[in-house]
């Protein structure tokens, strides 16, 4: 596993810096392809974490994680607003690769891991061993369930929000750094919930975390349909990024508890393809949302997708502390 987390940095290292160069749009398409199928460093960083952190304490490592990945989430995009406004788009891309390259050495040189193959009968596991192993666990498929549900439901407003944004600022307003500020903001919340949600969900469960979390997202989304000023979306915005990094340190944990041992990397691979499946349908669907009834119609259809998926945790999810495994 730690190979694959090298072999993610690596790649996406050498394909970012690549993209410096190109000439035309069918150039970068191209190569934004070939980073799809090489990256994926969140998924193997978290598959390694699973695997080697002890599944008691999974809860907060996999926090642990999420912090990380919400506090690059919170300065990235401030960074690579300076850097393309003083050396220009292209640096962006050689400033990210140089990133991932870094990262990648660090990993090489400091992670440590123990691994032992497991040996199963037909020889090695693919995408659909992956696939049949969650489609015959009745806990993982219900999990996949709320883990495409949820993350489809937080992409609706990704191509909208900066629309939103216009509509309620004033005439002189700086849009896009009114944008950058709210994901800003919403991102450095999500870092702090990740580590303290995360340890909270070890001590006090996943579910019962998981369903507290969805409950308090749900009522964070109404009101933002009602807002009238950026200052307000933004308060509801950080106050959402809170609860939201709860919703995915329980899940992200309990996909931990719920693999079997040596199973993790399927587990989290086809997990992976669930949330890039949400992530193309998502964005389409609060697109289309918005042009049929107005740009405040996502804030409600996310918040009906987390009340059923509030309601989807309470029936499938087990009443079980520290989420042991669900029988299959």
């Amino acid at each position: 596993r730690k190979l694959m987390v090298e072999r993610a940095m690596f790649g996406g290292a050498l394909v970012l810096t690549l993209m410096g160069f190109v000439q035309n749009v069918q150039q970068l398409v191209a190569l934004r392809a070939v980073q799809g199928a090489l990256t994926g460093t969140v998924t193997a960083a978290m598959a390694l974490v699973a695997s080697t952190a002890p599944r008691e304490r999974s809860g907060y490592a996999l926090g642990l994680l999420q912090m990380a990945v919400w506090s690059g989430a919170s300065v990235g995009p401030l960074l690579g607003g300076l850097i393309a406004d003083t050396w220009g788009y292209r640096a962006t891309f050689w400033a990210t690769g140089t990133l991932l390259l870094i990262a990648g050495l660090t990993v090489w040189r400091f992670v440590h891991e123990d691994f032992e193959p497991v040996h199963q009968e037909g020889g090695r596991d693919g995408f659909w061993d992956g696939v049949k192993l969650v489609l015959r666990d009745r806990g993982l498929l219900s999990l996949f369930s709320i883990r495409l549900l949820v993350r489809m439901a937080t992409r609706l407003m990704a191509p909208v929000l900066p629309l939103f944004i216009q509509e309620i600022a004033a005439a002189t307003a700086r849009i896009a750094s009114l944008t950058g500020l709210i994901s800003g903001v919403r991102a450095a919340s999500g870092a702090v919930g990740s580590i303290t949600l995360g340890r909270a969900s070890d001590r006090l469960g996943y579910r019962r975390v998981l369903l507290a979390c969805t409950t308090a997202v749900v009522i964070l989304y109404v009101p933002q349909f009602f807002v009238t000023a950026p200052w307000q979306l933004l308060v509801l915005q950080g106050a959402l990024g809170l609860v939201m990094s709860g919703v995915l340190a329980s899940v992200s944990a309990m996909l931990s508890t719920l693999a079997p041992e040596g199973r993790q990397g399927a587990v989290y691979g086809v997990d992976a393809s669930v949330v890039s499946t949400a992530n193309a349908v998502g964005p389409m669907l609060g697109a289309t949302v918005a042009a049929t009834w107005g740009l405040r119609a996502p804030f409600l259809l996310a918040a009906g997708a987390f009340a059923l998926a509030t309601v989807l945790v309470w029936f499938l999810v087990p009443r079980a502390r520290k989420g042991p495994a669900v029988p299959g």
